[in-house]
């Protein structure tokens, strides 16, 4: 089932050669809402299979599947709107210094992306997952390298599409599939490959992205690769609502067998009796929640190996082990650690990194400069949470001022609220800095088009030549700044 070299080429050729298919935005969008047409229509067999590859439950994917049908109708309705062309005309002005000539600037799709799909969302990050939706969107046909999680979810989602595409007129190498590692390897080598998107591990995407640079001719790479999603917890909110923060986290941290990208994986938590009220209905909570299965047995190795690693070093406590469940379950947990340990380098450096499954780090900070120190050390991140108090959430206190302390750590910052779940809006952002992501954009919303896309402009050219999306009459009818103003 693996792609062979002469595959890869074979599918990437295919899709640079039916980009002219998807130059017409309704067109564009009339595929993608087919495409989530055919995905309802499917969802028995698909949800079958799904659950048959991963584990994952009906009810958790058909939510999912759900989702990754409205991002497709999201993306349609985004194209048929065109804000997202960046249309900007200016005429000429000879007053000005330097005089300004007649530019007309906006955005072109830059050409095939290669999506490397996710293990843990089958639906949403992967065939037809929010990096194809937006691809398409833009006007990029599409060559997917398939998870070996879910090789025959990949194929019947792929055949959904290619069906979607031929109902418009679109030749199905527009959307292509291949499986296997080399495969992966080839594909981002590729001379005809424009851009990529990936979401997995930090090592598997940092090789991908060290491939995309050492290209003769770089593109662009955007990874996400992993995050901590650190949570800072007042005195003030732990004295006011432990049980709750508790419960809330046990339910963040276990969610999905701890295998969302944006579980809580590190968590400030203060010293003293509010605190310990905390940890108490976070183990209890904990202590309820039944052993689950992860994706595959490598990540149940990783995971089981990786939680006895970070148990082992002192003055690291254990009040919910997790680990081994059965045979193929894992056990959720939580480990504690004064912060003073993580305030230096060092061999507790290890519990700053990720770790895949339902575990989570509880660190006890005597005051606000301990946490402080703990927050200067973290890598970059998804998303950054802070509890704060009904007062603090007033406006009173250190909340504005630990707000401004999360902001550099991550794309997204909640208050008072988990993580875990990532609405598909026009104002969402999912990325962060590095390693939660390898570039600024998003992989969720309507501004993940933006990755696919690239700025031109024209300067001085007569209107006959133009392309009807800048043209002074706007044929089109597309929202754009003409000489200054904004223009609906």
């Amino acid at each position: 089932m693996e792609a062979t070299a002469q595959e890869v080429d074979a599918a990437v050729r295919a899709a640079h050669a039916v980009r002219g298919a998807l130059a017409d935005r309704t067109v564009r969008s009339a595929f993608l809402r087919s495409a989530a047409a055919g995905l309802d229509a499917a969802k028995d067999g698909l949800i079958e299979t799904a659950d048959a590859e991963t584990a994952l439950g009906p009810v958790r994917l058909t939510g999912e599947l759900a989702r990754t049908a409205y991002q497709l109708r999201a993306f349609a309705d985004i194209v048929d709107e065109g804000a997202f062309l960046d249309v900007i005309i200016n005429h000429p002005d000879d007053t000005a210094t330097p005089p300004i000539p007649d530019l007309r600037r906006y955005k072109v799709p830059l050409g095939v992306v290669a999506v490397y799909s996710a293990s843990n969302f089958p639906f949403a990050f992967s065939v037809a997952g929010g990096d194809t939706a937006s691809a398409l969107a833009a006007g990029s046909p599409v060559v997917v390298k398939a998870h070996p999680d879910h090789p025959a979810l990949s194929e019947l989602v792929a055949k959904v599409l290619r069906r979607a595409a031929a109902e418009h007129g679109i030749p199905e190498g527009v959307v292509g599939l291949v499986h296997g590692f080399e495969a992966g390897v080839e594909l981002i080598k590729h001379p005809l490959v424009a851009a990529a998107g990936f979401t997995g591990s930090v090592r598997g995407g940092r090789a991908l992205f060290d491939a995309a640079a050492a290209r003769p001719v770089p593109i662009p790479f955007h990874g996400e690769l992993g995050s901590l999603n650190p949570v800072v917890v007042t005195e003030a909110a732990a004295a006011e609502r432990a049980e709750a923060i508790g419960s809330g986290l046990a339910g963040s941290m276990t969610l999905g067998v701890g295998q969302f990208c944006v579980k809580p994986g590190l968590v400030l938590v203060p010293s003293g009796s509010a605190g310990d009220g905390l940890v108490k209905a976070l183990t209890d909570a904990v202590s309820d929640t039944d052993a689950g299965v992860l994706l595959d047995h490598r990540m149940r190795d990783n995971f089981v190996a990786g939680v006895a690693e970070r148990a082992q070093l002192p003055e690291v406590d254990s009040p919910v082990t997790p680990g081994a469940g059965g045979e193929h379950t894992v056990s959720a947990g939580f480990l504690t650690v004064p912060a003073s340990r993580l305030a230096e380098e060092g061999a507790y450096d290890l519990l700053l990194e990720e770790c895949f499954g339902p575990v989570t780090v509880v660190v006890r900070y005597e005051d606000q400069a301990e946490a402080t120190a703990v927050l200067s050390r973290l890598p970059g991140n998804l998303t950054a949470t802070v509890q704060l108090s009904a007062e603090e959430a007033a406006g009173e206190g250190r909340g504005a001022e630990i707000l401004a302390e999360l902001t550099p750590l991550a794309g997204r910052v909640l208050v008072n609220g988990w993580p875990t779940g990532v609405a598909v809006a026009a104002a969402q952002h999912h990325g962060g800095p590095y390693p939660a992501t390898t570039s600024t954009s998003t992989s969720v919303g309507g501004t993940a088009i933006e990755r696919w896309l690239r700025p031109v402009t024209y300067q001085n050219a007569p209107e006959a030549l133009l392309p009807p999306e800048l043209r002074d009459d706007n044929p089109l009818g597309l929202p754009r700044r003409f000489n200054g103003s904004l223009e609906r």
